[in-house]
């Protein structure tokens, strides 16, 4: 397969209902920043598209919980992730939103060209959940219940979030509505089907083996195997017709006489999101939006998250190729999920960080963007779920980028200025072994950028940093300074550091694009431009100069001050805070400090318990005791008489009939001059507050407790 002459970029459309999260960073845009910035150096041509997905059931909901308009909820989260996306680097070419008018009109044409055909759609009258107390039927988003695959009991009426799995709403076990909480009625409705299941043939050749219509598409082995394996897995149970339309009051109508109250699926006008994205941003510049989406030398790639990929990887290729004339992706590198600390981001309990609230919280964190970018990217969960640990983020900050990188960076341009005024030193011209080496780290690099693992590369980056700081340790030149201050080693040494730093000036920009400009002033050098990197590349292998001799440098600055520092505690300050308010969280959840643990004892000591499970029969007060009640216990073979400290907690009347656990085999002791033949099971809680131990009702009286 030939190389692509463009390149169209996606990333999932978030949905606009709410703050985005460092999991959706780490999912489907900072790893398609790092490609698109890549191909932008190597000065290719490329579009990424993304922009908010503001239809569905996500918005109304969120709408109805805050009390306002779907628009007031859109407009609010459309403007916050995107302000934020810009914040962090995330360099789109166009985020657009699917409440635009030219959206609603690019959906509506894909829908009424399939309708047209005659042969893609049928018209189903089936049954849906209704929700009587709120009048209206229930879109997939609105009706929760126990996943059939997996047992997970958060599962919604599309999907399952837990495993994964794409359901339908009957398919849940004990569904309810999200909005009365009740069990939804089923009432007939009509809706509109796409013919998903006759396009399964094509679409399994061209999964499994790459091909499309007998040619070579695009090579499955570039894919990653969990994509390839969710979608194979998903053709094997069958594929179904889909309905596309739903009952709902928001959302792109059906364009049809007879379809009043219908609207369009989310995940069918979601994904046209990037056509009409693409459209938006030629019409503002001037181009043609046609050759990205019609021209087969383009190059489609979707960036998403796992939870996505059947959508992309089957119902929107199918709805492209039904529409005729539209290039299908040439891979979907989706990320699995990450975590947070050990457990899934939650917002209901507070769990995670957003990232608007990464930025505000680190307003005063030198190079706070780049600190994130970094500590995601080496977390990032391209073929499993990863983790993000703010100790990791210290360690990833203090050890890698400020020790390793930015260490080296300073240390060059110090020798540079101490033993050159500044400029860096003549030598001979030629690839040396020390040059050599450094074109092997970044055709590694670069080689694991286009196969979609920007993690790997992001390792070569520090390695290539670790290299410098190594070759330059190696020579030591302010040893050699002081005996032979005009040694040819000196001047060689700083001069090929100067080419690592260059070099380095360049590939970081794709991970860490607040810090290539600030590397490339201290090197005296300008921004980074499209097309900068095919030139460094070329020079670095035919062994020119990535930095002239002659040319001056400018001053050494701390790219990345030390999150531990003696002297500054300041940024450790902030990272401490973040840790109590999670500790906060789990003592929260965790409740009130237990008591300790008594001393260890062995089994033999536990079987010498007698406990019997019994029924209280009778209770009174002990006289001129306040804490203690007289107990009768029925343990089937006998009636015992037990004195319980329990007056405080439970009125006399209260407990009769009460099933315990008594232990049967206490020696007998006198309280209050009544003889106490056992004692009850309680369990207390940090209030003091007493309850029974109780086998289940029903249970019978007499019977061993083991």
């Amino acid at each position: 397969m030939d190389q692509p002459k463009r390149y169209l970029i996606t990333s999932a459309l978030p949905y606009a209902n709410g703050e985005l999260h460092l999991g959706h960073l780490a999912g489907a845009y900072l790893p398609a920043d790092i490609y698109v910035r890549y191909l932008r150096l190597l000065g290719k041509d490329v579009v990424w598209v993304c922009g908010s997905d503001e239809h569905g059931a996500a918005i109304t909901m969120r709408a109805k919980k805050e009390g306002i308009s779907p628009k007031e909820i859109i407009d609010k989260y459309h403007e916050l992730n995107k302000a934020t996306f810009k914040k962090l680097g995330i360099s789109f070419d166009y985020y657009h939103r699917t409440s635009a008018q030219l959206h609603h009109e690019t959906s509506q044409d894909f829908f009424l060209r399939l309708h047209e055909k005659g042969d893609e759609f049928e018209v189903r009258t089936t049954k849906q959940y209704y929700d009587a107390d709120f009048d209206q039927f229930l879109a997939d988003r609105y009706i929760k219940g126990t996943c059939p695959r997996c047992g997970h009991e958060e599962a919604y009426g599309d999907q399952c979030e837990n495993c994964g799995s794409d359901l339908s709403p009957i398919e849940l076990i004990d569904p309810v509505s999200t909005l009365s909480g009740k069990k939804p009625e089923l009432r007939e409705t009509q809706h509109w089907y796409f013919k998903l299941d006759e396009h399964e043939a094509w679409l399994r050749e061209w999964i499994a083996t790459g091909k499309l219509d007998g040619e070579q598409h695009h090579n499955p082995d570039n894919w990653k195997k969990h994509v390839i394996g969710q979608c194979l897995s998903w053709l094997d149970n069958g594929l179904q017709p889909r309905s596309i339309t739903r009952d709902l009051d928001w959302g792109i109508s059906v364009p049809l006489e007879g379809a009043e109250g219908k609207v369009l699926y989310v995940w069918f006008d979601a994904p046209i999101g990037y056509i009409s994205s693409t459209k938006q941003w030629a019409l503002e510049n001037g181009t043609d939006w046609e050759q990205y989406w019609r021209d087969e030398d383009t190059a489609l790639i979707h960036f998403i998250g796992k939870d996505n990929i059947v959508f992309h990887c089957i119902i929107f290729p199918a709805l492209l190729r039904a529409y005729g004339g539209y290039v299908l992706p040439q891979n979907v590198p989706a990320n699995q999920f990450l975590n947070f600390e050990g457990q899934k981001f939650s917002k209901s309990k507070g769990w995670g960080i957003e990232q608007h609230a990464y930025l505000d919280e680190f307003a005063d964190f030198p190079n706070k963007e780049d600190a994130l970018r970094y500590a995601l990217l080496r977390n990032l969960p391209e073929n499993r779920d990863s983790d993000f640990k703010w100790d990791e983020y210290v360690d990833y900050h203090d050890k890698e980028l400020a020790d390793k990188l930015g260490n080296f960076l300073n240390r060059v341009i110090v020798l540079t200025n101490k033993y050159f005024d500044g400029q860096v030193p003549e030598v001979q011209p030629g690839v040396s072994d020390a040059i050599q080496g450094a074109i092997e780290l970044t055709d590694k690099l670069t080689a694991e950028i286009e196969a979609f693992s920007f993690k790997q590369a992001g390792l070569y980056l520090i390695e290539l940093a670790s290299y410098g700081n190594t070759y330059l340790q190696d020579v030591s030149p302010w040893k050699i300074w002081k005996t032979e201050p005009d040694s040819p080693l000196i001047k060689e040494c700083i001069y090929v550091s100067l080419q690592i730093a260059t070099l380095i000036s360049a590939l970081c920009e794709p991970f860490i694009p607040f810090t290539s400009p600030r590397v490339r002033k201290q090197l005296n050098l300008p921004p980074l431009e499209n097309g900068d990197l095919t030139e460094v590349l070329r020079k670095l292998k035919a062994g020119e100069s990535l930095l002239p001799a002659n040319h001056r440098v400018g001053e050494p600055e701390v790219l990345f001050p030390k999150i531990h520092d003696r002297k500054d505690t300041s940024r450790l300050e902030i990272i401490n805070r973040q840790k109590e308010k999670l500790e906060a969280i789990l003592a929260a959840e965790r409740g009130p400090e237990r008591e300790p643990m008594k001393p260890e004892i062995q089994f033999d000591d536990f079987v010498k318990l007698d406990l019997r499970t019994g029924t209280i029969t009778a209770a009174e007060k002990v006289p001129k005791a306040d804490k203690l009640l007289k107990l009768s216990v029925d343990l089937a073979s006998e009636q015992r008489t037990v004195v319980s400290g329990i007056a405080e907690h439970y009125k006399a009347e209260e407990i009769v009939g009460k099933q315990v656990v008594l232990v049967a085999n206490l020696a007998p002791r006198k309280l209050r001059g009544i003889l106490s033949q056992g004692m009850i099971l309680m369990a207390e809680n940090a209030d003091g507050k007493l309850v029974f131990v109780s086998p289940e009702d029903g249970f019978g009286n007499g019977w061993t407790v083991r």
